[in-house]
């Protein structure tokens, strides 16, 4: 059997914004917030050190920027943790990237929990509801190496904002480089016939894992992996709430705002379901290692598995 890779999706961010300017994408530019070491832009800043702007912390600026450099026909990829993207830079990212429409990608990293050490006020759990919230905006959460840096691709080449999520934390990587992403588009990593689980981000492979156990106390759950928050691709998930006719969701963000009520929404509108929810409560996180973290607030196979049996049940 081959040794699972265990891959930060951040580094993947890096990789995949070189791999983009060694291939041709000469509108590419990268801006970073003073953390180019941390978000992985500097793998792009090593070979591409003209096309990488180090805006310092200033991240509503940063923003500023972005949106003048998209209307001159370049595509800036605007790069920092996600609690500042998202969270101190949100004016500008809706009134000056969000309203115009404008092409630029923001490129978000240690969001969630999983930032562990950094501690409440870096582990944005808020994200995916800012960003949804923003009319036109593309929201993305990969959930391993393969998928980030396909994400990235796919984000370069559609016009219009992305907000792309990224995790500090390695993760397994389990797709196969023959996989193909779609911006809109979802996947069924397992198959299953008792209760669906849906899940974006670090969380697909502990839904992976849990499904592994589910099967062996014999219940069948099918995994389904919703990289593409925004928009969300209803029709796999509709049909998979029929087959199965119980709902499950799992992220790595509040169960206010994220993929949790985007499931719902959808369901409760155009197929009624049982759902339940796994996040983050309505809670700050606190200093931790990331590991611990995740179990301690239930982002783990182990609460999947327990919560899908009562759930079954």
């Amino acid at each position: 059997m081959a040794e699972v890779k265990n891959i930060a999706t951040r580094d993947s961010y890096g990789n995949a914004l070189k791999e983009l300017a060694a291939n041709g994408a000469d509108k590419l530019v990268v801006l970073d917030a003073d953390l180019s070491a941390a978000t992985k832009t500097g793998i792009f800043k090593k070979e591409y050190p003209d096309r990488h702007i180090n805006c310092g912390i200033a991240e509503a600026n940063m923003i500023c920027a972005a949106a003048g450099m998209a209307t001159m026909g370049l595509v800036p990829f605007a790069s920092s943790f996600a609690m500042f993207a998202a969270g101190r830079a949100f004016e500008q990212v809706r009134n000056s990237i969000g309203y115009p429409h404008l092409n630029v990608k923001i490129g978000a990293t240690h969001a969630g929990i999983s930032v562990g050490e950094d501690g409440a006020s870096h582990q944005c759990c808020e994200d995916f509801a800012l960003m949804r919230s923003i009319p036109g905006m593309v929201v993305i959460c990969p959930a391993d190496d393969v998928e980030a840096k396909q994400a990235v691709k796919a984000a370069y080449a559609y016009e219009g904002p992305v907000y792309l999520r990224f995790g500090r934390l390695a993760v397994p990587v389990f797709h196969s480089d023959d996989y193909k992403f779609e911006i809109g588009k979802g996947e069924v990593v397992r198959q299953g016939t008792d209760v669906t689980i849906v899940a974006n981000g670090l969380m697909v492979a502990e839904a992976i894992q849990a499904g592994e156990t589910l099967a062996e106390q014999g219940i069948s759950a099918e995994i389904i992996n919703i990289a593409t928050i925004k928009p969300l691709d209803e029709e796999l998930i509709i049909a998979s709430a029929r087959k199965t006719g119980k709902v499950i969701t799992v992220e790595e963000h509040s169960i206010i705002g994220g993929l949790g009520e985007a499931v719902c929404s959808c369901l409760s509108e155009k197929c009624p379901t049982p759902v339940k929810r796994i996040g983050v409560n309505d809670e700050f996180g606190h200093s931790g290692p990331a590991k611990d973290l995740l179990k301690q607030f239930g982002l783990s196979a182990e609460n999947i598995v327990n919560t899908t049996v009562e759930f079954v049940k």
